[in-house]
């Protein structure tokens, strides 16, 4: 081969290497971006539409939101291209299903790559007026006493509510029968039609009914008091030393997308995130900002698995 042609191979080569590191982050996008979510309304759901309208108006693409059950959604990512054109927003029904099924056809930690935790959302326990309790230990005491007998109704099992609800059984030592309802619209019914005396609920689904009267807060799932719940007091500080549980959701890729697509995906995410006008309709709805970059987000997705895997386990969750 001449020396022209040798130099002309090497350049295209290094071309070629270039274009399919660096211009991908650069160029990026030059076609429709897919955000998969769960269940219209849901929390995912409306984080992505918030999110998409920013992401739509910075980068001049369309950005779609391709809705699907939580199941079809994560195996429908785990086999997309990883060229950062399609999107995962789910929360712990991500990592935790292989927990509950031995049939899960794809692990959170092989098949996909974190870019942002978007938000966080705490908890409230809540109970039906008629129960004769005004505190967390007056439950447990109340629940010592009648072991087996109260209830708490629950909507998605697996979900944060539900396992919170199992965890709340551990920590405080007690026994509180879960009833499995089809959603937590249903479930908030069943309690609050007084089929249940307990829920553990989101902030934005229950404090309607709590400032109605129609429920009872007695507190809040977070580490610290939280301005989404306020004037209720933690779990934790009400008995049950070391108790937290919040709902999580993050974005994600399909394993094998480049690390500097990763990273203009997470800074062009954060910035949608932090506009002013989405974090207050976020908080508004129970919502709290997060953000940070994609290692916060494996680190929280280690220790959700490490503390509700033994959750599911001892409790001996199965999903259908």
């Amino acid at each position: 081969m001449s020396l022209p042609r040798l130099v002309a191979g090497m350049f295209l080569g290094l071309l070629t290497v270039l274009v399919a590191n660096g211009a991908p982050a650069q160029d990026y996008p030059i076609k429709t971006v897919r955000i998969v979510a769960t269940q219209a309304g849901g929390g995912g759901d409306i984080v992505s539409r918030l999110v998409a309208q920013e992401l739509t108006r910075v980068w001049g693409r369309q950005v779609i939101i391709d809705n699907r059950s939580s199941v079809i959604a994560n195996e429908f990512v785990a086999k997309a291209p990883p060229d950062g054109y399609t999107l995962l927003i789910n929360s712990s029904s991500l990592w935790l299903w292989q927990f509950m099924r031995s049939d899960a056809s794809w692990d959170a930690m092989r098949d996909f790559v974190p870019i942002i935790q978007t938000i966080k959302q705490p908890n409230i326990l809540a109970v039906h007026p008629s129960l004769p309790v005004k505190s967390v230990k007056e439950l447990i005491a109340l629940a010592k006493a009648r072991p087996g007998e109260l209830n708490y109704a629950t909507g998605v099992v697996g979900a944060t509510t539900h396992l919170a609800s199992e965890l709340f059984n551990s920590l405080a030592g007690v026994k509180i029968v879960g009833v499995y309802y089809r959603g937590t619209a249903a479930a908030l019914t069943g309690l609050m039609s007084g089929e249940v005396q307990v829920m553990f609920s989101n902030a934005a689904s229950v404090t309607p009914h709590i400032k109605s009267r129609r429920l009872k807060a007695l507190a809040v799932t977070t580490t610290q008091p939280t301005a989404l719940a306020p004037g209720l007091p933690t779990i934790a500080a009400s008995g049950v030393p070391g108790y937290e549980a919040e709902t999580i959701l993050g974005y994600f890729v399909p394993a094998g997308t480049p690390a500097a697509l990763v990273s203009r995906l997470n800074r062009d995410i954060a910035r949608a995130l932090h506009q002013p006008n989405v974090k207050e309709k976020l908080f508004n709805i129970g919502m709290e900002v997060v953000g940070g970059p994609p290692e916060q987000l494996m680190a929280v997705v280690k220790m959700e698995i490490a503390k509700w895997g033994k959750v599911i386990r001892d409790a001996g969750i199965r999903a259908n």
